[in-house]
């Protein structure tokens, strides 16, 4: 198994965004466990809040999959097993596969001008191992290819996706040489999409979302029962 880089999570704040963020990526990364209670008062403690967004952020992060709620019983951290995480990034694969597609043959010039120069300046990111502010990057620059495809219903879709699988998408930063390759990835969607070759666009972002799911593999991973040795 490749070298997980580990980080110490700071305090996000007082935000349920930030909250949910946090925990989140703590989950993800290992430093909370399936099965892990989570307590509301010691987390309003953590995070220096009242335990109402609390509340709200174990919601949330339990519409996303990674907490389990149930009535009169403390939240928990949920278990996402590799094969569950991989059936997300597989839907996830045709749903970006068509936004590509159909940002080929529809983005105007102004949107396609606009993509190329956001991926290009990335590169300044890849260079100084600016993970998080390339992982805000990622984030536009795949609303762009939703954006660009010019379909409200796909849209719908594949934004309601790229929620639960976000706190994963995000993690796979933390491996090493990740930022490199995620360049390389979006550069071959981006001429593409500068050619109005549909199917080449589709067959790239398919590739991408793939290769970012082998990387988020990783995480889910050593989150299972098996990997932790019990």
């Amino acid at each position: 198994m490749r070298q997980v880089r580990r980080r110490e999570i700071i305090r996000a704040g007082t935000t349920v965004e930030q909250m949910v963020r946090a925990i989140a990526d703590m989950i993800v990364i290992g430093q909370m466990l399936p099965g892990e209670k989570l307590d509301e008062v010691s987390l309003a403690a953590r995070f220096e809040v009242s335990r109402t967004p609390v509340r709200e952020a174990l919601r949330e992060l339990g519409a996303m999959g990674l907490v389990d709620r149930q009535p009169n019983r403390s939240a928990i951290v949920a278990t996402v097993t590799e094969t569950y995480l991989h059936s997300m990034f597989e839907a996830m694969a045709e749903l970006e596969a068509i936004c590509a597609r159909l940002s080929a043959e529809r983005m105007t010039v102004d949107e396609r001008r606009t993509l190329e120069l956001a991926h290009k300046a990335s590169m300044k990111l890849v260079h100084t191992g600016a993970e998080e502010d390339y992982a805000a990057h990622n984030i536009e620059f795949h609303t762009r290819l939703y954006r660009g495809a010019h379909n409200d219903h796909v849209f719908e879709m594949v934004t309601q996706t790229r929620a639960r699988l976000a706190p994963f998408r995000r993690a796979q930063f933390r491996l090493p040489g990740r930022l490199a390759k995620s360049y390389e990835e979006h550069g071959r969607i981006v001429i593409a999409i500068m050619r109005a070759d549909g199917t080449a666009a589709a067959q790239a972002a398919y590739s991408h979302v793939e290769l970012v799911s082998d990387a988020s593999a990783v995480f889910a991973a050593t989150r299972e029962p098996s990997a932790r040795g019990t």
